[in-house]
C-alpha cells in the first residue's frame, strides 16, 4: 500500500470532482502503463500506484474515510474492509483504457502463419551443378470460394454477438480476495471481432483450405545436405491478416561412389601401382568439367595428397570452386603373372633398402637391432 497522498499521485486537489479523479487516472495510466513503458522499470510501480489511488479516491466511503484519516483508515484492513477488501475493484475503467490503444478494439494483430518443412533428395551431380525441383506438398491457404474471409459469396461480414466486436470475452470471477478479471479470446470469432453473417459452404466459414500445391524450385550449384531452401509466403496462411508462413525445404544429398566432399573441396582417391609411384607418371583423372591428364611425382608415398587448384564444387555462398583433392592409393597386386613374378623377383634381388639412412626401412631395421 503507498503512503504517498492520493491526490498527489493522480495530481489532483482535494476539491476535485469523481469526473476530474476519473479524467486524470485515466490520463496517468496511459501514461505509466508498463507495456507503453517496457524501458521504464519503475513505471509498473507508478501504475499500481495510480491505481491504488484511484480505487480510493473514486469510493465515495473509502474517500471519506481517507480524507478524515488518511492511510491509516486502510492499515490492517482485511476481507470487506475498506476499498483493499475489494483491491481488484472494478476495472471497467482500466478496460476502456486498454481498448483506447486500440481505437476500442482489442482484436488479435495480425500472424505470420506456420512454416512447412520437407525434404528432398539429390544426385550428387544436382547438387554440384545445381538444378530445378518440382515440389509437391499440402498447405492451409485461403478458401479459393469465399478468398479467405469465411462467407458465402455475397453474404455480408457482421460483428460478433459474443463479444461485441472486441475479440474477447470477459468474466469476473468473485472469490474471498475480492473481484478478479479473466480475458480470453472469444471462442466464437476465434479473436476476429467479426463473423460471417452465412458461414462459406465450401471451408464452412473457417476461410481456410487444404490444398495440393506444386512449385517449382530453384536449388543453387554447391548445395549440401543439412542445408535449406526456403520459399517465401509457400507455407500456412497467416492469421487475422497476416502473411502466410514460407516452406522451408531441408536438402539431402546421396553419396558417390567415388567423389567425396569437404566443404566446396572435392576428394578423389586415385589408385596407382608399385611401378607408377617410384617412376612417376601422367594419369587421367575425372573432374566436375570432364576427363584431365595429371602427372605423378616419382617416389610419391600412398595417402599422399595432391591438389588442383580450382576444380572442386562452386562456393554456395560468394564466387569461385573448391579445389578437387587426390587421394594417393598404392595398390599391392593380389595376383601377379609369371612374368610379373619374375620381375619382383629380380627386383627384390638388387634392391638396397638400407642404402639411405633416411628410409624407412632402414630406421625400422636400426630399431630393431637397438640402435639409436
Amino acid at each position: 500500500m503507498s503512503k504517498k497522498d492520493y491526490y498527489d499521485i493522480l495530481g489532483v486537489d482535494k476539491n476535485a470532482s469523481k469526473d476530474d479523479i476519473k479524467k486524470a487516472f485515466r490520463q496517468r495510466a496511459k501514461k505509466y502503463h508498463p507495456d507503453l513503458n517496457k524501458d521504464d522499470p519503475q513505471a509498473e510501480e507508478k501504475f499500481k500506484e495510480i491505481n491504488e489511488a484511484y480505487q480510493v479516491l473514486s469510493d465515495d466511503e473509502a474517500r471519506a474515510k481517507y480524507d478524515r484519516f488518511g492511510h491509516a483508515a486502510f492499515e490492517g484492513a482485511t476481507g470487506g474492509a475498506g476499498p483493499f477488501g475489494d483491491f481488484f475493484g472494478d476495472f471497467s475503467d482500466l478496460f476502456d483504457i486498454f481498448g483506447s490503444f486500440t481505437g476500442g478494439s482489442t482484436r488479435r494483430s495480425p500472424t505470420k502463419g506456420p512454416d512447412i518443412s520437407t525434404t528432398i533428395d539429390l544426385t550428387f551431380e544436382e547438387a554440384a551443378f545445381g538444378t530445378s525441383k518440382k515440389i509437391k506438398y499440402k498447405r492451409v491457404t485461403d478458401c479459393p470460394k469465399c478468398n479467405g474471409n469465411g462467407a458465402e459469396p455475397g453474404t455480408p461480414i457482421v460483428q460478433c454477438p459474443d463479444c461485441g466486436g472486441t475479440g474477447q470475452i470477459r468474466q469476473e470471477v468473485s472469490s474471498i480476495f475480492g473481484r478478479s478479471v479473466t480475458v480470453r479470446p472469444c471462442p466464437n470469432c476465434r479473436g476476429d471481432g467479426r463473423i460471417a453473417k452465412t458461414p462459406c459452404s465450401n471451408c464452412r466459414g473457417e476461410g481456410r483450405t487444404y490444398v495440393d500445391e506444386e512449385i517449382e524450385l530453384d536449388i543453387p550449384a554447391g548445395i549440401d545436405t543439412g542445408n535449406k531452401v526456403i520459399a517465401r509466403g509457400k507455407g500456412t496462411k497467416g492469421e487475422y491478416g497476416g502473411p502466410h508462413g514460407d516452406l522451408i525445404v531441408n536438402i539431402r544429398v546421396r553419396p558417390h561412389e567415388y567423389f567425396k566432399r569437404d566443404g566446396a573441396d572435392l576428394l578423389l582417391e586415385v589408385p596407382i601401382t608399385f611401378a607408377q609411384a617410384a617412376l612417376g607418371d601422367e594419369i587421367e583423372v575425372r573432374t566436375l568439367d570432364g576427363i584431365e591428364t595429371y602427372k605423378i611425382p616419382s617416389g610419391i608415398q600412398s595417402g599422399e595428397t595432391r591438389r588442383i587448384r580450382g576444380k572442386g564444387l562452386p562456393f554456395l555462398k560468394g564466387a569461385g570452386k573448391g579445389d578437387l583433392v587426390l587421394t594417393v592409393k598404392v595398390v599391392t597386386p593380389s595376383k601377379l603373372s609369371n612374368r610379373e613374378r619374375e620381375l619382383f623377383g629380380e627386383l627384390l634381388k638388387i634392391q638396397n633398402p638400407d642404402a639411405d639412412p633416411r628410409s624407412p626401412f632402414r630406421k625400422f631395421q636400426d630399431w630393431l637391432k637397438g640402435k639409436d
